[in-house]
């Protein structure tokens, strides 16, 4: 690829480097303070040292010699101190700022991967999505710390100390400029061309390693009972070896810049000296300043040892930038919903001549469906597992486009209603109920955020678990545990209809709402549930229905889904709600 695609690939998460401007060049500056400190102090203690040896051999020889050691004196502890101090501030300042990028960089990754529908997310395995937003975005901090900030020092060092040691001897300054400047392209340019292969498919095989380390443990039990974990684990012994081969080649090319480093600052030296030697001969300089020359030279590889490494890791940042644009232009084309807004009260639903087809799937989920559901009516939907129920709801709720027809709500065509205005007025209940590791009160404020502890306990009591709520240590505030596991699958249910009672919906979508609960529960629930939905459409996902005292309330309709088609038009066995 070229430089171009290069800049390209970065330009997003250069531009989000560029909202803290002030952070950036203060620590560049507290980089550079580093560097030029330690060049101070190496180029000065080199010229007090042999200043005061001179004066001492003048004095021993009977000659008249003086020497001021408190200024110099003074500059070296200046520049010791100022190193020291500089490089720990450097570091602390310059880590806070990549720690605030990264948290940045994690809360966009973020809001982009919730806003990808279904289809989107299918393309990947969830490892594969964990690791864009932990592995790649950790391996872009090295954007600023090591491919930024670094090389724009030392460029900076080598153009600096050169100019100053020009002032002394212009040979001198012109010759290093032109060793250390095809150097420094070497180091920059050079170095990432060679590695960049190498460091991108490093990370690929990291990637893969660690899905298939994810994939080996949760279904170790399956592994075991078939007596394939042998050959899953020689998977692993494969990537590892691929995985081996790129470090070590990373690893050499990085060394090779390393080892240039030296050679091109040992001859830097050598060449300083040697050209001083000869200033020195003509008595243009001084013998301090002669040694003060080669010693200068020297510092200048603090700044330049920082960047054979970083830039032969470049690949692996492209590779990361370029997954994670990949992921932003995704949840760009999903985001790019209409602007209009639902209107109030009940909505009606239409699919026209609707198809559905997953990418890669040997058979259309849904084909040819037509449905309606009038503002207010109550419409169940059956079939078995498998049959389309879900991806009706997915339809239905935007997570999901159709391969064909249109889909309206309260007539207006789904791809124009505005995101927000959609989320508000159609609610679902899935099979699968989400909580969060955090209180009670936050997991049922997911519907509604500015509802106070009154209403929370109202809603709580609409599902008769409000007095199991007040027997919990904390109450609202008790953390109800990752995935919500220190509740039963019943007590889950019902948190998910109480997130239900929170909204004010025109559309709700309940997938087999009574899934695990008992009947005495279900007995106390149907009532009240009934009462809630009058004024709203509803549109039931159950199997069957069998007529019984536990069926959904006021079902007007009945559609049955087979293998994505509606077969069966029949009335419900309940009257009109």
């Amino acid at each position: 690829m070229s430089d171009e695609s290069l800049r390209v690939t970065l330009a997003p998460w250069l531009r989000l480097l560029g909202r803290r401007p002030r952070r950036l060049a203060i620590g560049a500056l507290l980089l550079m303070l580093t560097v030029f400190s330690a060049v101070g102090l190496l180029a000065l203690s080199g010229w007090f040292i042999t200043a005061s040896a001179l004066a001492g051999l003048a004095l021993a020889a009977g000659l008249a010699a003086s020497l001021d050691v408190y200024v110099p004196g003074g500059g070296i502890r200046f520049f010791a101190l100022s190193r020291t101090v500089a490089r720990y501030l450097e570091r602390l300042y310059n880590h806070d700022t990549v720690l605030r990028l990264l948290a940045d960089l994690r809360g966009r990754m973020f809001a982009a991967m919730a806003g990808l529908d279904d289809r989107s997310l299918a393309r990947h395995r969830a490892s594969d999505w964990l690791n864009r937003l932990t592995a790649d975005i950790d391996t872009l901090d090295s954007l600023y710390l090591r491919l930024l900030a670094p090389p724009a020092v030392a460029l900076a060092a080598v153009l600096l100390v050169s100019a100053f040691l020009a002032l002394w001897v212009p040979a001198v300054g012109l010759a290093l400029a032109m060793l250390l400047l095809p150097a420094w392209v070497w180091l920059t340019a050079g170095q990432a061309w060679l590695g960049m292969a190498a460091s991108r498919r490093q990370v690929e095989h990291l990637q893969r390693l660690r899905s298939q380390a994810i994939d080996h443990l949760g279904g170790l039990a399956e592994l075991e009972a078939y007596g394939s974990r042998a050959w899953h684990r020689r998977g692993f012994g494969k990537l590892e070896e691929a995985l081996r081969r790129d470090q070590r080649r990373t690893g050499r090319l990085a060394g090779f810049g390393f080892a240039l480093v030296n050679l091109v600052v040992g001859l830097g030296m050598v060449m300083a000296l040697w050209l001083a030697a000869m200033a020195w001969q003509r008595g243009a300089i001084t013998g301090a300043v002669m040694v003060m020359m080669p010693l200068a030279v020297l510092a200048i590889g603090e700044a330049l040892g920082l960047l054979p490494t970083a830039f032969t890791q470049l690949g692996a940042t492209r590779g990361a930038a370029e997954r994670l644009n990949a992921v932003e232009r995704a949840s760009e084309v999903v985001s790019d919903s209409g602007s209009v807004t639902l209107p109030s009260g009940a909505l009606s639903v239409g699919l026209e001549a609707v198809d559905l087809h997953y990418p890669g799937a040997l058979t259309p989920a849904l084909q040819g469906l037509d449905l309606t559901l009038a503002p207010g009516e109550r419409l169940a939907l059956t079939g078995a597992s498998g049959a389309g129920k879900s991806s009706v709801a997915a339809l239905l709720t935007r997570r999901l486009p159709p391969s064909r027809g249109e889909i309206t709500l309260g007539g207006v065509p789904i791809d124009r209603v505005d995101e927000q205005s959609l989320r508000e007025r159609v609610a679902i209940l899935g099979q699968r109920i989400d909580l969060f590791q955090d209180s009670l009160a936050a997991n049922l404020r997911l519907a509604a955020p500015g509802a106070g502890e009154s209403r929370l306990w109202q809603a709580l009591e609409w599902v008769d678990l409000a007095e199991w709520a007040g027997s919990l240590p904390h109450g609202l505030a008790t953390l109800v545990g990752e995935g919500g596991r220190s509740l039963s699958g019943g007590q889950a249910r019902r948190l998910a209809l109480v997130r239900l009672w929170l909204r004010d919906p025109g559309l709700v979508i309940l997938d087999e709402p009574f899934a695990g609960l008992d009947a005495a529960t279900v007995s106390r629930l149907l009532p009240r549930l009934d009462g809630w939905l009058k004024g709203r459409s509803v549109l039931y996902l159950v199997h069957q229905l069998d007529g019984g005292a536990f069926d959904p309330p006021g079902i007007t309709r009945e559609w049955r889904l087979e293998q994505g088609e509606l077969t069966v038009c029949a009335k419900s066995l309940y009257p009109s709600g």
